[in-house]
């Protein structure tokens, strides 16, 4: 019972094999009608002239010729009418039975006549050779003495159609199985290739990230192996760039962590109040720029991930407002003027967690690094119908043109910055820009000093609401 529900269940699976060998039987099906209607066409003329009827009249009469005597024409006529009607009865692509009449050719009476014979009056004698009614095609012709008349029952469309394709059913049918074994081995040859590729990669470990390495000789297979190629080659990028930023990252949080320990010892040892308090000062610092730090690798790290993005119709002019008074405390602290050029209301599809880490970083680098006393200016335009441009630019003393090219990598602080940070907030910001389909870039700063980042995206085709 168990063998039987497997087996079942084995059928019951989609395979590909099955299917390109069960699908034969509608090409068969197409086959069968396309041979039909070839052997229809074929036999048109038959079906409406019937042309051997024609050579078969002429060569009684031939016959018949050479018999002057009427008896023996009789009796020639009667001999041949009936082994015809028997060979007819036996094929069955014939139906009824051919009737003679033979009459002298000038006008007398009929020395033979099939029995029931009628001819349909109103027909005359001076017709072609062939006519045909309805049921009969009809044979009139005289040649020496004799007059020769035959009524041959006409085939229908519909039982030549019916005959034919009855006919072709067996030889179809002992086709189908011959061709469906050979596509089932054909496929099942066709298909070993991928079956060996599937256990090739089936063999490796989890982290083996190589290339398959297999040159296919099959030119089907060699986009799969391309494919795979690419493949486990972006994963190998992906695995690499994780675990550099787990370096990088718990490098990051070694000073800060150490510094916390460090001044934390001193707070237990210490009884000098000055020391603890620098200590404490210490320790507060260290402790902000360790959850600064986690802040922005959790920020990091969403964006890498391959969550849904929260997208939303949002008015970007107002929410940028918001952004910059957030920083106009830490502005003023250092006497940086914000400046903002912005249309009154730019509504836009954005995905907010992206666009909001955008913001919060390049408005936090321009105040962090920024000239005491300086400006930062914040410019927002439409670009296109959907997308939107962003820059923030300040005067401050800007960076190296050597180190310009690395300052969106992850935790590159140029040394000629002498503002403490992450070397993060960039690389977020280029992130959050893939991420929504647009790019990031640099730009020049404000009169001539300085450094810019120039955010933009073109937008979907359509914006939906949320």
């Amino acid at each position: 019972m168990n063998r039987a529900r497997d087996l079942w269940r084995r059928m019951a699976e989609p395979s590909l094999v099955r299917r390109s060998t069960l699908a034969m039987i509608p090409v068969f099906l197409v086959i069968w009608l396309t041979l039909l209607g070839y052997v229809y066409w074929d036999n048109r003329t038959y079906l409406a002239e019937a042309p051997g009827l024609k050579s078969y009249g002429d060569s009684l009469l031939t016959a018949v010729d050479d018999l002057p005597e009427e008896a023996e024409a009789r009796a020639f006529i009667a001999a041949t009418l009936r082994s015809t009607n028997l060979r007819r009865k036996d094929d069955r692509r014939l139906s009824g039975s051919l009737s003679f009449e033979l009459a002298r050719a000038n006008g007398g009476i009929a020395v033979f006549t099939s029995p029931g014979w009628r001819w349909e009056e109103g027909e005359a004698t001076t017709r072609p050779e062939i006519t045909t009614t309805q049921q009969h095609w009809r044979y009139d012709k005289t040649r020496g003495e004799w007059r020769l008349r035959i009524l041959n029952p006409r085939r229908t469309h519909q039982a030549f159609l019916s005959y034919n394709a009855r006919g072709l059913v067996p030889y179809l049918l002992i086709a189908l199985p011959l061709v469906m074994l050979a596509i089932a081995l054909t496929m099942r040859r066709s298909l070993r290739p991928l079956s060996q590729l599937a256990q090739r990669i089936d063999a490796r470990s989890a982290d083996d990230l190589r290339p398959v390495g297999i040159q296919t000789r099959h030119h089907e297979l060699a986009p799969l192996v391309q494919a795979l190629d690419a493949l486990l080659l972006r994963l190998r990028a992906t695995v690499e760039r994780e675990r550099a930023f787990v370096q990088d990252a718990a490098h990051e949080m070694r000073t800060p962590l150490a510094v916390i320990g460090a001044q934390a010892h001193v707070l237990a040892r210490s009884n000098d109040s000055a020391a603890r308090a620098e200590a404490g000062q210490h320790l507060d610092q260290a402790i902000a720029r360790a959850a600064h730090l986690s802040n922005q690798l959790l920020t990091l790290a969403a964006l890498d991930g391959a969550q849904d993005r929260q997208a939303r119709t949002l008015d970007l002019a107002s929410w940028l407002r918001d952004a910059l008074a957030r920083s106009a405390s830490a502005a003023a602290a250092r006497g940086i003027d914000l400046e903002l050029d912005s249309p009154d209301a730019l509504s836009r599809n954005v995905d907010l967690p992206a666009f909001d880490s955008i913001l919060q970083n390049l408005l936090e680098n321009a105040v962090r690094h920024g000239r005491q006393g300086g400006r930062v200016l914040v410019r927002l335009l439409p670009n296109g119908p959907n997308g939107w441009r962003l820059s923030v630019q300040d005067d401050g003393a800007g960076v190296a043109q050597a180190d310009r090219p690395h300052l969106f990598e992850r935790f590159f602080r140029s040394p000629t910055v002498q503002a403490s940070g992450t070397g993060l907030g960039l690389a977020i910001v280029r992130q959050a820009a893939q991420r929504m389909g647009g790019s990031a870039s640099l730009i020049e700063g404000l009169a001539g000093r300085g450094l810019g980042v120039l955010v933009e995206t073109s937008g979907p085709a359509e914006a939906p609401r949320a």
